[in-house]
């Protein structure tokens, strides 16, 4: 089982800020899809980084839940997290504000997410929209208003080659 998408958000957020990267919410999604690609053909790990599904729009790979998470801060830099709300749907009085602390994920993992937001450090969003839009995951998955699901199939199958 995968961690939170959230939690891969925050991990890689922070470690880009770290590094003086910067990271937007456009180029997070796109980073969220190649650290899932990275995982998946991984062969020790040969598993999804994340449980939440990325979805073909218009602007390329998108993980709905994390680009709700930081839509508030429009085409800007993520600032460093380090609180978060803890939203509890049963009850709202139980909802909280959370300090971060980086400790889900496990270093080894942490180790592969940085190698692939190092990887990317370069780009612009604007590249990678480009460059996920020339892989068949995106192309054979997208419609217009669709919102269709990228499969962690064809993920797999098209880094694989």
């Amino acid at each position: 089982m995968g961690y939170d998408v959230l939690e891969v958000c925050r991990h890689v957020i922070n470690y880009s800020n770290e590094k003086e990267y910067g990271i937007s919410n456009l180029k997070l999604q796109k980073v969220l899809y190649f650290i899932q690609a990275y995982f998946l053909i991984d062969k020790t790990k040969n598993a999804p980084c994340f449980d939440d599904k990325i979805e073909a729009w218009n602007f390329g790979p998108v993980v709905p839940a994390a680009y709700h998470e930081y839509k508030q801060y429009g085409s800007g830099d993520i600032p460093t997290i380090e609180s978060y709300i803890l939203f509890d749907t049963d009850n709202i009085w139980n909802t909280e504000r959370v300090k971060f602390n980086d400790d889900v994920i496990t270093d080894e993992d942490k180790n592969r997410i940085n190698k692939v937001v190092d990887k990317f450090s370069d780009y612009s969003a604007t590249d990678l929209v480009a460059l996920t839009h020339r892989q068949s995951p995106w192309m054979n998955a997208y419609a217009p208003y669709r919102n269709n699901e990228i499969t962690l199939d064809a993920i797999k199958e098209y880094f694989n080659a």
